[in-house]
């Protein structure tokens, strides 16, 4: 499964080279790359200006077309705002919120996450 990320403190970088799986980093200087295979966002939690280029990177072309879920990446101490970047992307987008981690996660998230995906991998209707 392929993931596409945004990072600003290297946190959600960070989180995905834990886990491995082949990964596409979305660059606020140009987020305009298309992806043609299905793809897991996952994101920091910041304000929306600040996270505009990742709206810039799914509504690029098809590429929302290929977008099979959210990640999100946030801190407790903000309480109900916990990740509300991916929850808000996750709705606006109709795609589930498939998992959510303190700053770059713990070796728990990691495994957590991985076993998300690899179910969803699994159910993929494109998969024989």
């Amino acid at each position: 499964m392929k993931l596409v990320f945004f990072s600003l403190t290297g946190q959600t970088r960070r989180f995905v080279s834990k886990t491995e799986f082949s990964s596409m980093e979305i660059l606020p200087d140009n987020p305009f790359h298309e992806i043609t295979e299905p793809f897991i966002l996952v994101v920091p939690t910041y304000d929306e200006d600040v996270t505009e280029v990742v709206d810039d990177f799914v509504d690029y072309k098809q590429n929302q077309k290929f977008l099979i879920g959210i990640a999100g990446s946030g801190n407790l101490n903000f309480g109900p705002l916990f990740v509300y970047t991916a929850k808000n992307l996750a709705k606006k987008y109709g795609v589930p919120l498939l998992y959510s981690f303190e700053f770059s996660g713990t070796i728990e998230d990691v495994k957590k996450f991985k076993k998300v995906v690899s179910e969803i991998d699994v159910k993929r209707p494109d998969r024989c």
